[in-house]
C-alpha cells in the first residue's frame, strides 16, 4: 500500500522506509537482538554471529544508516548500542498503521 492508501495523517518517510527496509534481513534482526543487552564492541558481535567482520560492518552500517543503532568509537574500537529515539520513530510509524476502532466495524457489506 503507498502513502495515499493509508490513513489521514500516516505517512512513510524516507526514514521510517530504511528503518524497514534494514530490519528486513535475518543478520541485522539478529544484531538488535545482540545489542537489546546493551552496548557492545564489533569485535564481541563479530565472535558471537560467527561472521566475517567486514560483513558485520556492511550489517552494522545499515542499521546505523537506518536509525536504528548508534556507534561510539574507543581507540581502535568501535561499539554499537541500540538508538531507542530511532525505535520509538518505528514504533509511532506501527501505531499509525493499526486501525482505529471506526475502522474494525463492517461499514458497508458488498453484495
Amino acid at each position: 500500500m503507498n502513502s495515499a492508501g493509508m490513513a489521514a495523517g500516516a505517512k512513510l518517510t524516507d526514514e521510517v522506509l530504511r528503518m524497514f527496509r534494514a530490519l528486513g534481513d535475518e543478520t541485522r534482526l539478529r544484531l538488535l537482538q545482540r545489542l537489546r543487552g546493551g552496548e557492545q564492541c564489533v569485535c564481541d558481535l563479530t565472535e558471537d554471529l560467527e561472521t566475517r567482520q567486514s560483513l558485520l560492518s556492511f550489517h552494522l552500517r545499515t542499521l546505523k544508516d537506518a536509525g536504528l543503532v548508534t556507534d561510539r568509537r574507543d581507540g581502535r574500537w568501535v561499539y554499537y548500542a541500540i538508538n531507542h529515539d530511532g525505535l520509538e520513530i518505528l514504533r509511532r510509524a506501527l501505531d499509525e498503521l493499526r486501525p482505529s476502532d471506526r475502522a474494525l466495524r463492517v461499514l458497508r457489506r458488498c453484495d
